[in-house]
């Protein structure tokens, strides 16, 4: 279920917003506001999945709002001037809805929220895999994951306090696996997890006791994902 609130300066807005909100069984409308400064103090104490955010309000501009969430937040601006739509999706907006809110219009929007919230849930909740080795399926967190060493058709995965699981599978294979954001391969034989590494001197990563070499070919998209940390 997505969680939601919404802030707009005029009350029957907010009662449309209700009324279109419980026509979708996967949004709970959970509290509405006509004052931006109340709207906020509740975000800092109740995180909430999705913000319903009027854009021209007397006090606070919508876009303005917008830049003071205090946590990753989608939200689905509503205005009554089309002109402010463009700007609001330079704020990676999830959509805008131009008032009057049909409820074709509303459905549209809400089914985006639901399926960008899907794969934000999804991307939370596979914190693992499997890896089949020793006749069985081995669960491995990722969080617990060092480095990653190839040997020819073999891995030896090495894991933070617990004995190395070496399978037959390729680097190549267990990247796709892998969350792309956090691991990356630097050489021919190693994947590593950005998260881990303790210093970087000299083209070599250290993580723990393990010195790890970055090569030429893995070069530039290593240090480009470490500026984008």
């Amino acid at each position: 279920m997505i969680k939601a609130i919404a802030l707009d300066d005029e009350p029957l807005a907010l009662e449309i917003l209700q009324s279109l909100c419980d026509t979708i069984d996967y949004i709970e409308l959970v509290k509405t506001f006509t004052k931006s400064d109340e709207a906020l103090k509740y975000l800092k104490k109740y995180p909430v999945d999705l913000l319903f955010l009027d854009i021209n309000m007397p006090s606070i501009s919508g876009l303005d709002f917008h830049k003071k969430l205090p946590h990753k937040t989608m939200v689905i601006f509503t205005t009554a001037y089309s002109e402010f739509a463009v700007e609001g999706f330079t704020l990676s907006a999830t959509d805008y809805l131009l008032k009057p809110i049909s409820l074709t219009r509303f459905q549209q929007a809400a089914e985006k929220a639901f399926l960008q919230w899907k794969q934000q849930n999804q991307n939370i909740e596979q914190q693992y895999l499997f890896i089949r080795a020793d006749y069985s399926l081995i669960k491995i967190l990722f969080s617990d994951i060092r480095y990653i060493e190839g040997l020819d058709d073999y891995l030896k995965i090495h894991i933070q306090n617990q004995k190395t699981v070496v399978a037959r599978m390729t680097l190549k294979a267990i990247l796709q696996k892998l969350p792309e954001t956090e691991f990356i391969r630097v050489h021919r034989s190693f994947i590593i997890p950005v998260s881990k590494i303790e210093k970087i001197r000299n083209k070599i990563i250290f993580i723990e006791q393990a010195e790890i070499p970055v090569s030429s070919s893995y070069e530039d998209a290593f240090f480009k994902l470490l500026d984008q940390k």
